[in-house]
């Protein structure tokens, strides 16, 4: 049994047991997520799709960890010009581990 969850602006196939890394929640390590917006459910040849989301379905998870993804490098520049701007970002994420899936 594996579901399809929005979380942020992305989605995600969740399945019982599994860790998912998803855009940081402000949540603490161990606390239990309750995730609603779910948009599909597939059980073996059973597949719920929502309207937009499934009536009545969630996941349950639990907050494993907070991490940062890897550091990316953002250089501009205009030639002949002597203009040269440099920067970095890393993205927040928060680790889940998926308990159970409510239909």
């Amino acid at each position: 049994m594996y579901a399809v969850v929005r979380s942020g602006s992305r989605q995600y196939r969740a399945e019982e047991g599994q860790t998912i890394l998803v855009e940081r929640l402000p949540e603490e390590v161990g606390q239990q997520v309750e995730l609603n917006e779910v948009l599909l459910v597939a059980d073996g040849d059973k597949v719920m799709v929502g309207r937009p989301t499934v009536e009545g379905a969630s996941v349950r998870a639990t907050v494993v960890a907070q991490e940062k993804g890897p550091k990316i490098r953002i250089f501009k520049y205009r030639p002949r010009k002597r203009y040269r701007r440099r920067a970095g970002h890393r993205q927040q994420y928060t680790r889940l581990h998926v308990d159970e899936i409510v239909v």
